[in-house]
C-alpha cells in the first residue's frame, strides 16, 4: 500500500514537472499567439494616448501579433489600472504607467493602485514636458497673468487632467509660488481640458507639449512660458517660469509599460526585447520628438529603479505644494 501511495506521488511529481516544461517552453517559443491588448488609463487624443500608438505600432511589428490599444480613462488612471492588475498575467493584457499614478497615491492612500506591488515593469517609454498655455484673450506674459489673478482672488481657473495628475501638481505649485489664489477645475484627461480653455470656460492650464502643439500652432492657445528648467527646442522663443518670474517649479512626466504582476519572467523578458527594439528605432525615435516627446526605453530593472525612486520623491513634493488627500 505505501509503495503504491509513493508511486502515485512520483507521478503526480513528474506530472507537474512536465506542466512546468511545456509552460516554460509556451512561454519562450510561442508568447505571443493571438492580439496583446495595452490598456491607456487616458482618454484618445491625449499625450499617453499619442505616444502609446507610436510604439505599439512598432512592437506589433516585433511580437509578431495585432497590439490594441484600449482607452479605460477616469479616476486620475485607476480605472484602466486597476483593471489591468485584475487581469491573467499572461502578457496579453499591459498598462501603460505614468507619474499620476504615483502622485496620486501620495495624496489618496491606499485607495489607488501600487505599482511596485500589483505590477511587474517592461520598460519606459517616453518623458516630456509641460507648458503653461491659456487663451489669447486672457494674458500675453506670465507677470500680466499673476497680475490679473492677484486682481481678482479665486475668479479665475486653471484645468488639469483630474486630481492627483502632474497638472494639477504643478497647478498648485504655480498658485503658491506666484501668490495667487485660482480654483482648481480637475477634467477626465487633458483633451476635455483644453476644448475648454479654448473655449474660455477656464483660464489657465499646464499640458503636456505634444497634446497642446497643435493648438499652439494655430493660435488657439498662447504659451506664456515652460516648466522646465531650460528652454525647449521646439518653442525656444517661450521662456521658462524662472525666466518669467515664477521660480521653483520644475516637473517632468514619464509614460512606462508594465504587466500584471506574476507576468512569466520569459514573457517579460520577451516584452522587454521587443519594447528595446522599438525605442532604438529610428523612425520610432523621430515620430515621438516630432511630436515633442523624449523617447527614453529601457530595462525592467532600470524601470523598477525608476519606480522605485518616484514613489520615495511624490510624497515629499506633496507636501511641499501643500496638496491634501481627496
Amino acid at each position: 500500500m505505501k509503495f503504491q501511495t509513493r508511486c502515485r506521488r512520483q507521478a503526480l511529481g513528474a506530472i507537474g514537472l512536465t506542466a512546468m516544461m511545456v509552460t516554460g517552453a509556451w512561454a519562450q517559443g510561442t508568447y505571443p499567439n493571438h492580439p496583446v491588448r495595452v490598456i491607456v488609463p487616458w482618454p484618445a487624443g491625449g499625450s499617453v494616448d499619442m505616444a502609446t500608438r507610436v510604439v505599439a505600432e512598432r512592437l506589433s511589428g516585433g511580437l509578431g501579433q495585432p497590439v490594441v490599444v484600449e482607452n479605460r480613462p477616469g479616476a486620475t488612471g485607476n480605472i484602466g489600472a486597476a483593471a489591468a492588475a485584475k487581469s491573467a498575467p499572461d502578457g496579453y493584457t499591459l498598462l501603460v504607467a505614468t507619474t499620476p499614478m504615483i502622485i496620486n497615491r501620495s495624496l489618496s492612500g491606499n485607495a489607488t493602485v501600487d505599482l511596485s506591488r500589483e505590477f511587474a515593469p517592461i520598460g519606459q517609454l517616453v518623458s516630456l514636458n509641460y507648458v503653461m498655455v491659456v487663451n489669447p484673450a486672457m494674458a500675453g506674459s506670465v507677470q500680466e497673468l499673476v497680475a490679473k489673478a492677484k486682481s481678482r482672488p479665486g475668479h479665475y481657473s486653471y484645468a488639469s487632467s483630474g486630481p492627483g495628475t502632474q497638472l494639477h501638481l504643478i497647478g498648485e505649485s504655480f498658485k503658491r509660488a506666484a501668490g495667487v489664489d485660482l480654483v482648481h477645475a480637475p477634467y477626465k484627461g487633458a483633451p476635455p481640458a483644453l476644448a475648454d480653455l479654448v473655449g474660455g470656460h477656464v483660464q489657465l492650464m499646464f499640458p503636456g507639449l505634444p497634446v497642446v502643439e497643435p493648438l499652439l500652432r494655430a493660435g488657439q492657445l498662447k504659451a506664456l512660458a515652460v516648466v522646465s528648467t531650460h528652454r525647449l527646442p521646439q518653442l525656444p522663443e517661450v521662456p521658462t517660469l524662472a525666466e518669467a518670474g515664477v521660480a521653483g517649479i520644475d516637473s517632468s512626466e514619464w509614460y512606462g509599460l508594465v504587466a500584471p504582476a506574476g507576468t512569466p519572467p520569459q514573457v517579460v523578458a520577451r516584452l522587454s526585447e521587443e519594447l528595446g527594439k522599438a525605442m532604438r528605432n529610428p523612425a520610432v525615435r523621430q515620430r515621438l520628438t516630432s511630436q515633442g516627446f523624449e523617447p527614453a526605453g529601457s530595462t525592467p530593472q532600470a524601470f523598477a529603479a525608476l519606480i522605485e525612486a518616484e514613489q520615495k520623491k511624490w510624497p515629499l513634493v506633496v507636501r511641499r505644494a501643500g496638496l491634501q488627500s481627496e
